[in-house]
């Protein structure tokens, strides 16, 4: 797997080289210190996954992925930061990321999330979505689950995923803004969650949504 590593610090992206170049099955293909270098090197480079941080100068991560999504650049990207804010997450997401790793984890970790990424799955760190997105009357429960969405809530998860309002689903979807509430409501009660945010981070968490968060005829 060809990784492009994108960190503004110079000894965190050795470190991160070193560590890769231990993995027989990972081949770092470049390295750039902001986003605006990342997306000049992609033009040269089509590697497997884009390991991302977040807080750069120039271009920083949520606004590399934008660019990205702007001109039609489909290389997978894995979020690698120090920073776990709930907003954070979501924003990373909601801007394309496939994955959101923190700092602290393993080289066994890190690779497993690369190989996730290459693959079209998500990778989310386990200690980061259980705090994030676990329900309160459930803590330390392993063994929850959400109640099944039917098509058409998944069809406005996805869209709350994206960002979008209640007012921009029901025009997306042909619906009364009142149902698109309601579905909102719904999936709400069956993922657990006490607001949007927390549903998204849940969904995230229990691959219920696709790698990507495209409204309908959207590219």
């Amino acid at each position: 797997m060809r990784v492009l590593i994108v960190d503004d610090q110079t000894l965190v992206r050795a470190g991160i080289r070193g560590l890769l170049e231990l993995s027989p099955d990972v081949v770092v293909e470049g390295e750039a210190a902001d986003g605006d270098e990342a997306l000049r090197m992609l033009v040269e480079h089509d590697p497997d996954v884009i390991l991302l941080d977040l807080r750069m100068p120039r271009r920083d991560g949520i606004g590399t992925l934008r660019e990205m999504a702007r001109r039609g650049i489909d290389a997978p990207a894995l979020v690698l930061t120090t920073f776990d804010d709930a907003e954070l997450v979501l924003g990373a997401v909601r801007a394309g990321a496939r994955g959101y790793l923190l700092k602290d984890v393993t080289l066994d970790e890190l690779v497993d999330g690369i190989r996730a990424v290459a693959a079209g799955r998500t990778a989310l760190q386990p200690a980061l979505t259980a705090r994030l997105a676990m329900p309160a009357d459930e803590a330390g429960a392993g063994d929850w689950h959400p109640a099944e969405l039917t098509e058409r809530e998944a069809d406005v998860l996805g869209l709350v995923a994206g960002g979008y309002s209640n007012r921009e689903i029901a025009e997306l979807l042909h619906l009364a803004e009142g149902t698109v509430k309601n579905h909102v409501s719904n999936v709400l009660v069956k993922l657990g969650a006490r607001d949007r945010t927390q549903a998204v981070l849940r969904a995230i968490r229990h691959g219920l949504l696709a790698s990507s968060h495209t409204a309908p005829g959207e590219h």
